[in-house]
């Protein structure tokens, strides 16, 4: 164990590959830095405080529309996020996250691919030939008895979910999709704000009004207004309509309700 952590400190390489590389080295350190770096895994470690602003995002939704994937995978450079292999690599890490469906990102890390090796290490092995860190940003499963949909913006700079609680509709749940990557709500509906934050919203608001001269009264008039466009700005069903501005969100939904969304922007 001592040896592994000596030679994690020296690649920053994961522990089962610094185990392998030990067991293959017959305990010696160096000729295991030296394998690391032959398979790209330690040259990947030295570029562990590098910016990752790049990459893409990519969806996926279950013929039945009831499962929708999400995931980011980032790198440095654009240059490096329309690289083929780097696209391919998204596109097998989403199709594997649909079929086994990780907890989280260790779990998913930790997620053998058809190659045998994990995803951490065949992401490490990618940015050691590539020559860029990449990581996992995120990933997101959302499942529905109704019906789940995915939108993609800007060729995989932004993407969305939403799940709704009405089945076949998936044209409609495509829709608020996209109003979710364009709009960038925070809640689904006035319920969801936590009062604490509204509590904020209203301090601000009282005393730009008492500020501005307003009498009481008056400001205890004028503030449901200011909440309600709160409430417009950060929720999804109070929204304008991205596609009909005389429209609110609420107004295409009708009775249908949404029972959940995640958005991931680059």
């Amino acid at each position: 164990m001592e040896e592994i952590k000596l030679l994690r400190e020296k690649t920053g390489a994961g522990m089962i590959e610094c185990k392998k590389a030990l067991d293959e080295a017959a305990g010696d350190l160096e000729k295991a830095v030296e394998i690391l770096r032959k398979k790209g895994i330690a040259k990947a470690a030295k570029r562990i405080d590098n910016d990752t602003s790049e990459g893409v995002i990519k969806t996926l939704v279950s013929a039945d529309a009831k499962s929708a994937y999400i995931l980011q995978l980032n790198c440095e450079t654009d240059f490096v996020a329309r690289n083929d292999q780097f696209q391919k690599f998204a596109d097998d890490l989403l199709a594997l996250i649909a079929d086994k469906e990780p907890a989280d990102l260790e779990a998913l890390h930790n997620l053998p691919m058809a190659s045998g090796d994990t995803i951490k290490t065949s992401l490490d092995h990618m940015s050691g030939t590539i020559g860029e860190k990449m990581e996992v940003k995120n990933f997101s499963i959302l499942k529905s008895a109704g019906t789940v949909a995915a939108y993609l913006h800007a060729g995989g700079t932004i993407g969305a979910l939403v799940a709704l609680d009405a089945a076949d509709q998936s044209d409609l749940a495509r829709d608020i999709a996209m109003q979710v990557a364009a709009a960038n709500p925070r809640y689904i509906a006035p319920e969801n704000v936590d009062q604490t934050e509204i509590a904020k919203e209203q301090d601000v608001y009282r005393e730009l009004l008492v500020r501005e001269g307003k009498p009481s009264e008056m400001i205890d008039k004028i503030m449901p207004g200011k909440i309600n466009k709160y409430y417009e700005d950060v929720c999804l069903i109070k929204q304008e309509y991205i596609k009909d501005d005389k429209k609110k969100v609420q107004d295409l939904l009708g009775t249908i309700k949404v029972t959940g969304f995640v958005r991931f922007s680059l």
